[in-house]
């Protein structure tokens, strides 16, 4: 966390270096409100970052157009992602009190800038993640989440050697911009970012293209997952339960899903939606195995490829707990590890959890001797995949809707963070519905309320 505020003051002194093509560090129209808020004191609820372990939802200003392609929307659907943990906790650096969360979200369009053409009022949309300019050499290929102009934050080209594109309610860190977590949403490059819903996709499947499925899908194909392979996936959450089906869409022969301790239900629950998985509760293995030698007594020589869908911030053994404690390190390397040693030799392994900066204990003695693959996925460029997974669904090849556990309501966010944080009530995916959303579509879930 004191990296996090640390990270802040050095941005703010540094400064960006005014690179970027739209508006930077507009976390919430009240930074502003004669610039960026609407003229006519509309507020609307929304859930802001206040701290570590702290979430609130409170009234905020309704955001207004700034730029010639901005989008204004209004939300009919958001979630809650594994990755928003990482806020939650203050593991990525750059949160600032009143950020308004979210990067996931779907809604109608209901005002827009100047050169935006392409959109009517109450147009159905989901967004992506990230905020692409569609011009520069990133995105002419559609890797989108590498756009060059929409994020100027200097601590990361430091870090990275280079910059992620803008990010929707992700930190200073990726920008600066305001979530969908709330009623209303400015999304700039409106045009360029928000792909239509057909009428046969309702929102409680074509939200999940924002960021879940691309990601999933991303983390298979860009790991290499092919006829014949032996999976093994670290994570039984969405991304690991997509990627888990979107494996065998590939034509991988088996798929081992690992998880455990609190999260432990989360394997009966994938293995009840894909039957032909196979899971390894890493909390109760036999006295003297491991998740790498178990994985090599239920394949020779281990899997053909290893998906990390977890995340670098949760550490296993004392030592990396205190030293991520201490700031030696930001990002444990346990998973890496165990993915490394357990895949054949000339294996691929590929990481699509969040790793935020730096870690010790990395062996990269097997990966060398080895011959073991390590790939960063990335985060995943939604631009080049969500045309081809809005066909899968409407085609009935992938249902989004086999990871959907829960619809709530924005005015419970707060709460729903916490519940989803424990891992409690089996909240697996969320549907966060506002007062614009449509009826529930059948099939899924009905409303659960939490706060009496």
């Amino acid at each position: 966390m004191a990296m996090s505020q640390a990270a802040n003051y050095v941005e703010k002194a540094v400064g960006h270096q005014d690179k970027a093509v739209t508006e930077q560090d507009m976390t919430n129209p009240a930074r502003d409100r004669a610039k960026y808020a609407d003229p006519s004191g509309e507020t609307m609820k929304a859930l802001v970052w206040m701290g570590k372990n702290d979430v609130q939802v409170i009234d905020a200003p309704k955001p207004r157009v700034i730029e010639p392609r901005d989008v204004i929307l209004q939300v009919t659907g958001s979630t809650v992602c594994g990755s928003d943990l990482h806020l939650l906790h203050g593991s990525v650096v750059e949160m600032q009190k009143g950020d308004i969360l979210g990067h996931e979200f779907c809604g109608k369009v209901l005002e827009w800038g100047s050169a935006v053409t392409k959109f009517k009022k109450g147009d159905r949309v989901v967004a992506s993640f990230q905020i692409a300019c569609g011009e520069c050499m990133y995105c002419k290929q559609k890797l989108s989440s590498q756009c060059e102009r929409t994020n100027d934050n200097t601590i990361e080209n430091a870090m990275y050697g280079g910059r992620t594109a803008g990010m929707f309610g992700y930190s200073h860190f990726t920008g600066g911009f305001a979530g969908g977590q709330a009623e209303y949403v400015r999304v700039p490059y409106g045009d360029v970012n928000l792909l239509p819903l057909p009428d046969n996709v309702p929102d409680e499947k074509g939200l999940y293209l924002s960021d879940v499925l691309c990601t999933s899908w991303n983390c298979v194909v860009d790991t290499g997952v092919k006829e014949g392979d032996v999976v093994a996936i670290w994570g039984a959450g969405p991304i690991g339960q997509m990627a888990a089906e979107m494996s065998f869409t590939n034509g991988a022969k088996r798929v081992i899903l690992i998880d455990g301790g609190p999260a432990a239900w989360r394997l009966d629950f994938v293995k009840e939606k894909i039957p032909k998985i196979e899971t390894l509760n890493f909390s109760t293995l036999p006295k003297g195995q491991s998740v790498t030698s178990m994985l090599k007594e239920m394949e020779h020589g281990g899997p053909d490829v290893a998906l990390e869908c977890v995340a670098g911030e949760y550490a296993k053994g004392w030592a990396h707990y205190f030293e991520m404690l201490l700031g030696a390190e930001t990002d444990t390397s346990e998973i890496l590890n165990e993915m490394i040693t357990s895949v054949k030799s000339y294996g691929r392994c590929g990481i699509t959890g969040v790793y935020v900066g730096y870690t010790n204990h990395f062996n990269i003695g097997s990966l060398m001797e080895r011959g073991v693959r390590l790939i960063g996925n990335g985060q995943a460029p939604v631009h080049l995949y969500w045309e081809k997974l809005l066909s899968m669904i409407k085609e009935g090849k992938t249902d989004p809707l086999m990871m959907l556990t829960h619809r709530v309501d924005v005015s419970e966010l707060d709460t729903v963070y916490d519940i989803f944080n424990k891992r409690g009530d089996h909240m697996q995916k969320v549907f966060v519905q506002t007062k614009f959303s449509d009826p529930a579509a059948p099939g899924t879930p009905s409303l659960t309320t939490y706060k009496k």
